[in-house]
């Protein structure tokens, strides 16, 4: 093993050990939060309470979702499954901005109930248990910040973090402003305007998992352009019958057919290739090489 792939290697065990210990940090902290919410709302008769209690055990689902997704990754391939179970990613990645969907239309849902049928409520009790929530969240939240921009699944949990930590704020403020002036109608407006804030932070999450369990060209992949830089390499006359694709959340492949003008030199090209691919974010690629003659008569057919 080179120096290089020393370090790769101890820099993926890292990442890896460090996003373990998030999720269960993650998991335990939100699941305890939800306990105490639950106890909290039965005691002072909150409905916003045992509410926000049940979409915060919709975000432990979530964490462990994606936990999962993050621990079937590892699994290595097997003769029906020659790419492991590394698709899961994907579809759970899918799943999760789902159930975060799902959430939002119960918080619309009860805003809206809660602004026709306002009920009292015990503003003190509410803004304590929102102030541990803000603390809980945003915390878990901040373990998956630094990793949330290089697999889909650590974005969706940063985001559901997130949005709970939003969720919670407001509903911290609008206990404060009901114990202050004892206007119940703020609850459910700060409610929707959280609503807003996560639908248009979790609308990125959907696309692109959609986009991957389609196999679509994952983002930040510019096909025209791979195939203009493979098409400089040194004895590459033309690519052509280029797809690309999500293996998971976090590795890319592709196929293509590479004209080269010398099949002596294939070898050569196509470890030039695979290394330009590699800085281009393309771990799995499958090159099959022809020649001009060949490659007029695949088009003709």
């Amino acid at each position: 093993m080179t120096p290089t792939q020393k370090t790769h290697h101890h820099h993926h065990t890292h990442t890896l050990t460090s996003l373990n210990r998030a999720f269960l940090w993650g998991i335990s902290l939100n699941a305890g939060f939800v306990i105490i919410e639950f106890a909290v709302g039965l005691f002072y008769g909150s409905m916003g309470l045992l509410s926000d209690a049940g979409h915060n055990l919709s975000d432990v689902a979530s964490l462990l979702l994606a936990m999962l997704a993050f621990r079937l990754a590892q699994v290595h391939a097997t003769p029906h499954y020659t790419y492991g179970y590394k698709k899961s990613t994907v579809l759970i990645s899918l799943l999760n901005s789902v159930i975060l969907l799902i959430a939002v239309g119960m918080i619309i849902a009860e805003s809206i109930g809660r602004m026709f049928h306002p009920a009292p409520v015990e503003g003190g009790a509410i803004a304590w248990t929102a102030g541990i929530g803000v603390v809980v969240n945003g915390f878990t939240a901040w373990l998956f910040m630094k990793d949330k921009d290089r697999d889909l699944n650590v974005k969706g949990a940063y985001l559901h973090m997130a949005a709970d930590a939003l969720v919670s704020i407001g509903v911290l403020l609008s206990g404060v402003v009901i114990s202050w002036t004892g206007w119940t109608l703020i609850d459910p407006i700060v409610g929707l305007a959280v609503a807003c804030v996560i639908v248009a932070s979790v609308w990125s999450l959907t696309r692109d998992s959609l986009r991957l369990s389609l196999d679509g060209v994952p983002e930040g992949i510019d096909v025209e352009q791979i195939g203009q830089r493979m098409s400089t390499v040194e004895g590459v006359r033309t690519v052509h019958h280029i797809h690309v694709w999500a293996i998971s959340t976090t590795e890319n492949a592709l196929t293509a057919h590479v004209v080269v003008t010398d099949l002596a030199a294939q070898e050569r090209i196509k470890h030039d290739l695979k290394h330009l691919l590699c800085e281009l974010g393309i771990s799995h690629a499958t090159l099959e090489f022809e020649t001009p003659e060949e490659c007029c008569s695949d088009f003709s057919d």
